[in-house]
Parts: structure tokens; C-alpha cells; sequence
């Protein structure tokens, strides 16, 4: 071989050498890049990715840096409007909003120990910090991550720059432009300056936005002569001013009642004021005196054009708003909103007209100390639709009544309860009926009734003796239908009646007739008897399914929002459900009809067209009620007396020169004088035909038998009851097979013996002092719309 081929051949051998088996490259893996390492970029690489992504980012953010400005509190004043509402027509009601109650005022205006009492509460390192809080900012994108609320906690200069905002949307693009101005105002603006924009855009709650405006709103005087205990009352309101103004805003949410409110806002204000003097703010001397006494509000003030009953509109229908969408109060309040409500012009003032003429013919409060402090609420509501076209809600802001009496909780409705009850017998029937029970069965009529539970025990008082229903007045009216009954509004049968057929079952009815959870009382015997709260509205509403035939529409106020012209979506019409079977409602009111035709509605038969009502007056007269309708619109009316100091219910014997006030007296004149004028010009529809429902079941005790009747009930005036007194039938021995009591026939009836108490009359009847809490028990103590009529408690 010659010396090229050796070559050669060594060369092959060379690279055949060079090429290590399975085992030597991994003994030897410094032999070359193979494997994993082939894959890894290069130092260089990273290196320039790093630079080029770092710079990118100093890039964008000196970019956003640059093209966002800093935030003007003129700016924001500027900005905010008002919110216009219309009549159902189109045309304008009113319009109110921030723009009225808004001054700003320079930082030496603001007093020393308003600007620490912020700090201290908000935002301790404010005079330190570069104004961005990058962990709140971090908490708020981890929350928005997880789908839960994106705020987080902010400094008082991200508070200013959300102020000047209109839109308070949580989005990851907000919170970085808010992160991005929040820098820049920290760099442009000294903290003087963030401090007098943060207390002048800041909302205090009753529309009151700015230091100046809140110190105007709330104590009467200008900014700079508040005093440090007001001051810390006022840094407390800005946690959140429906729940820390001591006024309460139960229309807004039931947990933020007067006396809840009042509680968390004393709290606030002390540990405010103890934590300026933590701080070295408050010397002990001044903290003692301010810490003595708590600063005291004034109470609420109309607004320009919030007068008359355009106040309770605007309440209703701001309730509604909030209620239906995802604004906040304060987005509302900034203003910029059109609200087009279902309310009708002639038909609120034909209300308003009917509840003044009525009370200047009938009350004297000048004259007679018991016509002081007389209420009227009322609310008419379209059947087939639930559209609110007229309220009542008092007096007037302008005459320091801020309450609306339409839509209010704590007022009993005695027996216009009644239809629930006899509703429920003719849709479920009795423990001791087969099926639907019919109006025509007879109950025990007479007065001091021994209540039985389903399986023929006494209902007992917590004394181990027999609860004794009772009714108005003495009368033996025996065993009487229960048509008859609610002609008369006699008690006994509907409370007797209700343990038969289950409480719960009556409250069900209730229930999907339009009454909301939160307004029902306690279940016992005087539930038949409307010891519940509902508000007129939701009364009104309830009624409306029996005229509408058992179709249920829940009441509303507002059928269009806009936001600066745009559409909000969310404010469709309610959807219309059969609540209840149609001849169950048709039955239910041609036995209302028979009230007014010759019971104790008497009084609405110069109305001259087809109705239907109940009457209803509650224990020791404190509230009197009449619901009426028509096909085309049912209303309610409560009257009531209220200390204006504790707010609980008073006694209405001896008002209006009467001995008692009864539903059939005048609130039944006030629902007639507006039925006149509303309906003027409109036909008398009449009502579907009852067609026969249910057997004939009497109760335990009846006589004899009563044959199923084979046509539609009807009892004429000269059917009246024998005024010899009948003797309360011995109760039967309990039997075993039977464990319903009354709340329905369960496995665990609760507890039937539990007691009954105070039952709602027409006449104010009252029962014997029993254990149980009711809201007749002693006076009922009112609230303001407890959760209200769109969504909350109230009813």
C-alpha cells in the first residue's frame, strides 16, 4: 500500500474511531454537542432575548407613560350631569343628579384634622409612597384571574384617578392606564394637591360628591368649619356611604338599615379618630373631646325638583336600576343616565289627588291629637303586565318624609291576607279533603275559637291552655261559608281554614302571586290573618294575578336606560307565569267581588263599574287596608299612624273622630276616588265566569254535611248568618294516623302546639297574649323598604 492509501486508510480509520458506540457517549459526553445540548440556545441568544423583551416593555411604558394626562378635579366636576327620568309617555319628569351638588374648594379650605383623618384611615404612608401600590395592584389582576372582583387596595393618589373617571369598570386595561396616570400624577402633582382633588371627587353618599358638598349635605355648614369629630364621621362614609350613612339606605339593600347603618358608622368614626391619635394627629386632649360625643347628622333634604310624589318615583325607579344592572350608586350618581319609567302622569296625580282629598275631609290633625302622624301609601299596577303606573309614597322629601310609604316593609295587612288562604284551599284542598276545597264549606264563624291542629289537638299557648281565636266583635255567626265569611271578614273560619289546608301551602300561594320571602311572618295560626309585611306595591302586584285569571307578572318601573344615548341592556319586560290555576283565580275573585257587593267593601260601590277587593284592618287598628281591581288595574292602599321617633306603629282608635278605623273606611274612600279618575273613559270589562270548584268539605264540628253545589256559588244579602249564638263544637280525640299541623302535613310539622299570637282583623281584633314574635305583637316597628320590591326583603 503506498503512502496516499495509508493515508487514506488512516483517515477512514480516524473518523470510524471517532464515532463512540451507545455507551461511550455516555461515559464521554464532553466528546461533542449531541443529545439534549444540540437543542439549547446559546448564551448570546438568551442573553439579546432578555434585553430586547426588557426593552420592549421600557418601551411600551414609557409610551403609556406619555400619552396619559394627569387628572383635573374641574375636569371631573365638569363632567358630571344629570340623570334625566321620563313619564311612561316619554316625556320628561325630572332631572336630578350630581351636577347640582358639587363645589370644589382649595386644600386650605379643607381643615387640617379632614386631610389626617383620611391618611390615617386610608392610606398611613401617603406623604412616603410613590402613590402606586404594585401589591394591591397585584392582588386586584390575581383576583380578576380568578373571576372574583379585580379591586385591590389603593393609595389615595389611585383613589383620585379612579374619581376622575365616569367609568368605574374593573378591567386589566383600566387597572394598567390607572397604574400608568397613578405615576405620573405622583411625579406632576405635589401631595397637597392629590390630597384637595382626592376629598373634592370623592362621593359622600346622598348625592353629595366633594368635601364641601358632604360638609353642606351632612352637618349644614362650609368645609372649613368642620370639627374633627365630624371630620372623622365624614373619612368614615367614604368605606362606602350606603352602608355607613346613619340614615340608612334599606331601599338599596336591606342589610343597610338606619340601625345597622348608624352601628358600623360610630365604630368607623372611633377607630378613626383613634388611629389619628395613634398617629400623633389628635392630641389626647382633643381626642378626648371629640371622641366624647358622636357628631350627630342632619337628617335628608330634597334636592331641586325632588318634591311631591316625583321623589318616591325617582327612588322606585333608581332602586330598579341598580337592582337590574351591574351600575353602582355612585356610577348613577355621577349622572349621565335616561330613564324612561312605566309611571303615568295623570294616574299619579289622580293618586296623590284622591289621598289629599281624603284626608282633608276626614283628618284634623290641628283639632285631634290622634290624626297626627297618619300615613298613606298606595301603588296601581297593570294586570297581565306588573307595569307600575301610579304610587303613593307620602307627603313629600320637601316635607321631611324621605320614607316611601309604596314601597315599605313593617305595615301588616291584616285581612286582605284572606285570599291567600282561601286560594290555597281551592288549588290544594285540606288534610281532610280529596282535592280543591269549595268556597260554599262551612266553618265555625264564632268568636273565641278553639284552633284545632290536623290531628285534633288544641293549637296551645306556652301555659299548656288553648289558643282562643278571636274575631271583632261577639257575634255567634255559627257556621258560615267561607263566602260568607270574607264578606264579612270574620276571622275564626280563616284561621281554622289555614291550619286545614297548611300555612306553608298558603304561603306558597302567596309566594307565586307575587309577595316577596322576606315580608312573611312567622307561621302560625295568625299567618291567615296578615301578620305579614308585603309593601302596596307588591300587594297591588299579588292582586293583579287574581285579575289577570292566575298570570303573574312581578312589578316593575323602568322599561328603557341609557347611558349618554346608548342602550343598557337587562331592562326587558318580566315574564308572565301562570301562578296559580285559572278557575282557582276566578274563583277566588267572585268572592271579592261579593265584598264590595255586600260585604265590608260596600264603600267602593260608587266606583260604578265591576271590582273586586278585601278590606283589611289589623290588630288595635295600627294599619287599614283596601286592595281592589279591574281587569286593566289593581291598586292598594294602607293607612297607618307612626311615631315619627321610634318608628313603631300606633293605635288608630279615635282618628278621624272614629271609634276604629277599618280597610272598608278610608282607605276603600281613597281607592275609589282614584279608581274613578284612572279608569275614566275606559269600559267595564266585567270578569271571567267562575266556573264550580272543589266538594263541599265542612270543618270538624259542622252540623251536617253541605251538598256540592252543581253552579257557580252565590249568596244573596238576605242569607245572613243566625244571631243565635252556636256552641263551639268538642274537639275530637287526637287520632294517631294524622301529624299534619300548620305548617303543612310533614314528617316534622315544627312544632304545632308552639303557640299563635296577635291576628290582623277588620276591627281590631286582638287574640290573647301569646309567646310567639309577630309584627302585632306590641307594636310593629316599620322598615324602609326591607330589600324593596325588586329584589331585596321588602315587600
Amino acid at each position: 500500500m503506498g503512502a496516499a492509501g495509508a493515508a487514506a486508510a488512516g483517515r477512514g480509520r480516524g473518523r470510524a474511531a471517532a464515532v463512540p458506540d451507545k455507551k461511550r457517549l455516555i461515559d464521554y459526553p464532553r466528546a461533542g454537542k449531541y443529545g439534549w445540548q444540540r437543542w439549547m440556545p446559546s448564551w448570546k441568544l438568551v442573553s439579546g432575548l432578555c434585553i430586547g423583551f426588557f426593552g420592549s416593555l421600557v418601551a411600551v411604558a414609557g409610551i403609556g407613560y406619555a400619552m396619559v394626562g394627569v387628572p383635573n378635579e374641574e375636569n371631573a366636576a365638569a363632567l358630571s350631569q344629570n340623570n334625566v327620568y321620563y313619564w311612561s309617555n316619554g316625556q320628561q319628569m325630572v332631572a336630578t343628579g350630581s351636577g347640582q351638588n358639587r363645589q370644589n374648594v382649595t386644600i386650605d379650605r379643607i381643615p387640617k384634622a379632614m386631610q389626617e383623618a383620611v391618611i390615617s384611615a386610608e392610606n398611613k404612608t401617603f406623604y412616603e409612597d410613590s402613590g402606586v401600590d404594585p401589591m394591591g395592584i397585584a392582588r386586584a389582576l390575581a383576583n380578576m384571574a380568578r373571576g372574583g372582583d379585580t379591586q385591590g387596595g389603593s393609595t389615595i393618589t389611585q383613589q383620585f384617578v379612579k374619581n376622575t373617571y365616569l367609568s368605574q369598570e374593573q378591567t386589566v386595561s383600566r387597572k394598567f392606564k390607572e397604574m400608568f396616570i397613578s405615576i405620573k400624577v405622583g411625579t406632576k402633582l405635589t401631595k397637597q394637591e392629590i390630597l384637595q382633588g382626592y376629598l373634592n371627587t370623592s362621593y359622600y353618599g346622598r348625592g353629595a360628591y366633594g368635601i364641601q358638598a358632604a360638609a353642606q349635605t351632612y352637618y349644614g355648614k362650609d368645609a372649613h368649619e368642620l370639627e374633627p369629630s365630624e371630620c372623622a364621621f365624614l373619612a368614615a362614609l367614604l368605606k362606602g356611604p350606603t352602608y355607613y350613612d346613619p340614615a340608612g339606605n334599606a331601599s338599596l339593600d336591606s342589610s343597610a338599615s338606619a340601625k345597622a347603618n348608624r352601628k358600623r358608622s360610630e365604630e368607623r368614626w372611633g377607630w378613626i379618630l383613634e388611629q389619628m391619635h395613634n398617629d400623633d394627629k389628635l392630641t389626647d386632649a382633643q381626642y378626648q373631646k371629640a371622641i366624647k360625643k358622636y357628631p350627630e347628622p342632619q337628617g335628608r333634604k330634597a334636592t331641586k325638583g325632588m318634591s311631591g310624589q316625583i321623589s318616591y318615583l325617582v327612588d322606585t325607579a333608581k332602586k330598579y336600576v341598580l337592582n337590574h344592572s351591574d351600575i353602582t350608586e355612585q356610577q348613577f350618581d355621577q349622572g349621565g343616565y335616561q330613564i324612561r319609567t312605566t309611571f303615568e302622569k295623570s294616574k299619579v296625580e289622580a293618586l296623590a289627588k284622591a289621598v289629599k282629598k281624603v284626608e282633608k275631609e276626614k283628618l284634623d290633625p290641628e283639632k285631634r291629637e290622634l290624626d297626627k302622624h297618619v300615613q298613606f301609601g298606595a301603588a296601581s299596577v297593570k294586570p297581565k303586565d306588573g307595569a307600575i303606573v301610579a304610587l303613593y309614597g307620602g307627603a313629600g322629601y320637601e316635607n321631611g318624609h324621605f320614607n316611601n310609604n309604596a314601597d315599605t316593609s313593617g305595615v301588616p295587612v291584616g285581612s286582605t291576607w284572606k285570599p291567600f288562604v282561601l286560594a290555597a284551599a281551592m288549588e290544594y284542598g285540606t288534610y281532610r279533603s280529596d282535592g280543591p276545597l269549595s268556597p260554599m264549606s262551612k266553618y265555625n264563624g264564632n268568636d273565641r275559637l278553639k284552633v284545632l291542629n290536623n290531628d285534633g289537638s288544641y293549637v296551645l299557648k306556652k301555659d299548656n291552655t288553648p289558643f282562643l281565636q278571636k274575631n271583632e266583635s261577639d257575634r255567634a255567626w255559627g257556621y258560615i261559608t267561607l263566602r260568607k265569611a270574607m264578606e264579612q271578614s270574620v276571622n275564626t273560619p280563616f284561621v281554622q281554614l289555614g291550619m286545614d289546608v297548611g300555612m306553608r301551602n298558603v304561603r306558597d300561594v302567596a309566594e307565586k302571586a307575587g309577595i316577596l320571602d322576606g315580608s312573611f311572618a312567622t307561621l302560625n295560626p295568625s299567618f291567615a290573618l296578615g301578620t305579614s309585611t308585603p309593601s302596596a306595591i307588591r300587594m297591588a302586584d299579588a292582586y293583579a294575578t287574581f285579575a289577570a285569571a292566575g298570570k303573574q307578572a312581578a312589578p316593575y318601573s323602568v322599561t328603557s336606560v341609557k347611558f349618554n344615548g346608548q342602550e343598557i341592556d337587562g331592562f326587558d319586560k318580566p315574564r308572565i307565569t301562570q301562578a296559580m290555576p285559572e278557575n282557582v283565580a276566578n274563583n277566588v275573585t267572585d268572592v271579592l267581588e261579593n265584598v264590595i257587593q255586600n260585604g265590608t267593601g260596600k264603600n267602593a260601590l260608587s266606583l260604578g263599574r265591576t271590582a273586586a277587593g278585601k278590606t283589611g284592618t289589623t290588630d288595635e287598628n295600627k294599619s287599614a287596608w283596601f286592595v281592589g281591581y279591574t281587569q286593566q288595574l289593581s291598586t292598594s292602599v294602607a293607612m297607618f299612624r307612626e311615631d315619627p321617633k321610634s318608628a313603631r306603629l300606633l293605635s288608630m282608635n279615635g282618628t278621624a273622630g272614629e271609634e276604629s278605623i277599618h280597610g272598608g273606611d278610608v282607605p276603600t274612600l281613597v281607592w275609589t276616588e282614584y279608581m274613578k279618575a284612572a279608569l275614566k273613559g275606559k269600559p267595564d270589562l266585567g270578569f271571567p265566569e267562575a266556573e264550580p270548584i272543589g266538594d263541599v268539605q265542612d270543618a270538624v264540628g259542622a252540623p251536617s254535611p253541605t251538598p256540592t253545589p252543581s253552579e257557580t256559588p252565590s249568596e244573596t244579602p238576605s242569607e245572613t248568618p243566625s244571631e243565635t249564638p252556636s256552641e263551639t263544637p268538642t274537639a275530637p280525640s287526637p287520632s294517631p294516623s294524622d301529624t299534619c299541623g300548620f305548617f303543612g302535613c310533614e314528617e316534622d310539622n315544627g312544632g304545632q302546639n308552639g303557640g299563635a299570637d296577635n291576628g290582623g282583623t277588620d276591627g281590631g281584633a286582638s287574640t290573647e297574649p301569646t309567646p310567639t314574635d309577630t309584627n302585632l305583637d306590641g307594636g310593629s316597628t316599620r322598615g324602609n323598604g326591607n330589600g324593596g320590591i325588586f329584589g331585596g326583603p321588602a315587600g
